[in-house]
């Protein structure tokens, strides 16, 4: 047997050994074994992989620019070639056989090529398997309403929403279509319909396609990002016209996640903005991946937003400050909504998370480590319910 195919998106298969002298599939083959999230190639250093977040630089010589300029050269078309030779950068998806899916991104630094890979599972896994809230099975089944799945990068918002649409995909009848740059997690049909849409690929660009997509009788759409106000438009309206919507922001968190909404418009219009967000608005999940005390890989901390009346009622109004940590609190036991500091509560009562990481990745740090202590100020509701709701 020979040795197996890198794959060219829209051109020719690539040997490992033609990608790079400096073995690009045994880098890759590391990566997978270790179990690692990413790889990063830059000239100069060795191929270094990004571990439970943090990164290790593998036992390889270091990168010289030639090779990386080779590499690049074997797993782009000629297209992507001449996009990148103008603006520096560029998005697209591999396959390597046997060993899995990668999203890739390949930028130049200091004059020379660099790379991030991030490793896509073959198979998604459920919300309950990425022990995710529970509730967002709910959301998932929702007719109609935007989700937002926000975070930093590398927090776990495309696995996330992999999960939902996966959810969607096995138990609703619906017409789903995803417009993604590049596509990550293949979607084989189940009860849905699912069509995946990547730009520059299946469609000439990003807004090219948001324009007709509501012409393409969806019921499910599945943005992968929201970068602008013509993008943030097209999801508003098709939320508040019977479709449900989904999509991430790097945002840090709910409250965030608002402000950024309305950031994308000018001030005159934030009052028209708001009205709408009310009702489009249907759930904000807010990720944050923390080590497990064990060493065996992360857990998601999550902070989840419902969309109440309780809540519409504070973004539609604009004679007050927002105040969604408050309603958040409030509506734990009812809605199933969670902060980020009852979620990491959870997981240490349960002994999956240290003292030093639930601390470290709390929104109030001082707040959680007196709760911890046992001690609570009177006007604190962040952890009322906390023994009566499910996992993170």
């Amino acid at each position: 047997m020979g040795e197996p195919t890198i794959p060219v998106p829209g051109g020719d298969a690539v040997t490992g050994e033609d990608a790079g002298a400096f073995q690009f599939r045994q880098a890759i083959v590391e990566m997978v074994r270790r179990g690692a999230s990413d790889l990063l190639l830059k000239a100069g250093r060795p191929p270094t992989v990004r571990i439970n977040g943090q990164l290790k630089m593998l036992e390889m010589p270091p990168l010289r620019p030639e090779e990386l300029k080779s590499l690049a050269e074997s797993l782009m078309t000629p297209r992507q070639i001449r996009d990148f030779a103008e603006v520096k950068e560029a998005d697209f998806g591999i396959g390597v056989p046997g060993i899995g899916r990668f999203r890739t991104n390949v930028y130049q630094q200091r004059g020379t090529v660099a790379f991030a890979f991030r490793a896509i599972p073959y198979e998604v896994r459920s919300i309950r398997e990425l022990l995710l809230p529970e509730v967002l099975e709910e959301v998932a089944m929702r007719p109609r309403g935007l989700v937002l799945v926000t975070g930093i990068t590398g927090s776990g918002k495309s696995t996330t929403l992999a999960a939902m649409i996966d959810h969607i995909n096995r138990h609703r009848r619906v017409n789903l279509i995803t417009i993604e740059d590049p596509i990550e997690f293949l979607h084989r049909d189940q009860h849905a319909n699912v069509s995946q849409r990547e730009v520059g690929s299946d469609t000439l660009s990003f807004v090219g396609a948001l324009r007709h997509v509501l012409r393409q009788d969806p019921d499910v759409i599945l943005i992968g990002e929201i970068r602008d106000q013509e993008t943030m438009d097209t999801a508003l309206k098709a939320a508040d016209t019977g479709h449900l919507v989904l999509s991430t922001i790097h945002t840090t968190d709910a409250t965030q996640t608002i402000s950024r909404v309305l950031s994308f418009y000018p001030p005159h219009q934030h009052g028209e903005i708001r009205m709408l967000l009310s009702t489009a608005l249907a759930c904000v999940t807010s990720m944050r991946l923390v080590p497990r005390a064990d060493g065996e890989g992360r857990v998601p901390a999550c902070e989840v937003l419902i969309n109440t009346a309780a809540v519409a009622d504070n973004i539609r109004a604009t004679d007050k400050a927002l105040n969604i940590p408050d309603l958040i609190a409030e509506g734990g036991t009812s809605y199933g909504m969670q902060s980020f500091d009852q979620s990491l509560m959870r997981w240490y009562q349960e002994g999956i998370i240290s003292y030093e990481d639930a601390v470290f990745h709390a929104t109030h740090p001082s707040e959680f480590a007196l709760r911890v202590s046992g001690v609570s100020a009177a006007s604190d509701r962040t952890f009322d319910d906390i023994g009566d709701k499910g996992r993170s």
